[in-house]
């Protein structure tokens, strides 16, 4: 079979490498065309594009960049008729890939979305387009299930592949020697994937590293982006790692993580965190005036449908309120215990592994259709 992915981010390309490991298991003549990254790459060849060169985000910025966006959506379509794949998959990165749904649905081409587009918070009309492009579309939170009833689009729960992705990982047994220093605990800084957003969150984030003198900071490094970024940013307090996110994880003692998948990762992997996010001003007031029925941005507290952990929101994202928060929950904390148990349930909700195997099984069940 003749399988065409299209990952438009970090999160993405992680999510699509491990379905496309899990095709390979399935299906063992199957082809790749796909967009996506290095991790995807290393399953697989048949790197189309890489989502570097096509990750934008926020509305000023799309904007900005529209003549190149939708330069890219043709030559993207021009690719799948090229290929003429048996199925094409979209994950996440929905104002792009609703259009090359749509593409497909008038070339006959089934497609599947994994990674749904978040309508539940913002943008619900496109459950319309959802409707009539996408002939199956694959569910990872559990408070999906309830929310797509209403929509006329074939669904399938499979569970969450970040679960996937942390049980495949081999850990690094170098990792403490080089970057555990005199025996400090580290605070790893996660401050997103993409430029903009890292430029307006990680400046904030170091001038924290003076209100914890006892500990380090490492930053985790996003893959997509060249380490001659980090370097304005770096000093002998701090380090950058790439590729390395889920080894810092694991000898992390806290977090200060950019709103994203980064904050379900690093709940999984039992870190206390603070979560943040700075946006484009005038991006962010007309998310304000879109966004009505969301009451959280993190994962972690969509997902538990409470503040378990706390989220510092543009103005809210200051030196002093990231320092009493951190503390707060750091072990020794007053918010520490609560912290831990409210990852537990997570856990428990999300259940287990083989997200990534039973996406694939969903996948060949629609192509034999």
């Amino acid at each position: 079979m003749k399988y065409f992915l299209i990952a438009g981010e970090a999160s993405g390309d992680l999510h699509g490498a491990n379905l496309i490991k899990s095709i390979k298991q399935k299906d063992a003549n199957a082809e790749f065309n796909y967009w996506g990254g290095d991790l995807m790459q290393a399953e697989a060849s048949g790197l189309l594009m890489h989502y570097k060169k096509v990750s934008i985000m926020g509305f000023v910025e799309v904007l900005l960049n529209l003549r190149s966006i939708l330069s890219n959506i043709n030559i993207c379509k021009q690719q799948i008729e090229a290929f003429n794949p048996d199925v094409v998959i979209l994950i996440d990165y929905p104002g792009f890939n609703l259009r090359i749904a749509e593409f497909c649905k008038s070339k006959h081409i089934k497609t599947v979305y994994y990674i749904a587009p978040k309508i539940w918070a913002w943008k619900e009309n496109r459950g319309k387009k959802l409707e009539q492009f996408v002939d199956l579309l694959l569910l990872i939170f559990p408070f999906e299930v309830s929310y797509f009833e209403k929509w006329r689009v074939k669904t399938r729960y499979v569970g969450n592949p970040l679960l996937d992705a942390i049980a495949n990982h081999k850990p690094d047994e170098t990792f403490k020697q080089a970057y555990v220093i005199n025996q400090k605990p580290i605070i790893a800084l996660l401050p997103g994937s993409r430029k903009q957003e890292i430029n307006r969150i990680l400046p904030l984030m170091m001038q924290v590293m003076s209100r914890f003198p006892n500990h380090q900071f490492v930053i985790g490094g996003a893959p997509g982006l060249d380490p001659d970024f980090y370097q304005p940013f770096l000093n002998q307090q701090v380090k950058v790692v790439f590729g390395k996110t889920y080894d810092l994880m694991m000898h992390a003692s806290g977090a200060i993580v950019c709103s994203g998948t980064a904050t379900l990762e690093t709940a999984l992997y039992n870190v206390p965190q603070v979560c943040g996010y700075v946006a484009n001003p005038i991006s962010y007031r007309i998310a304000r005036l879109l966004v009505k029925n969301i009451k959280y941005i993190s994962l972690v507290n969509l997902c538990l449908d409470k503040p378990a952990i706390v989220e510092l929101i543009q103005n809210d994202f200051t030196v002093d309120k990231v320092t009493q928060e951190l503390n707060a929950v750091l072990p020794g904390g007053n918010k520490h215990l609560d912290l831990m148990r409210d990852y537990q349930k997570l856990l428990t909700d999300l259940g287990g592994e083989g997200a990534s195997l039973k996406a694939a099984d969903a996948l060949l069940e629609l192509i034999k259709q």
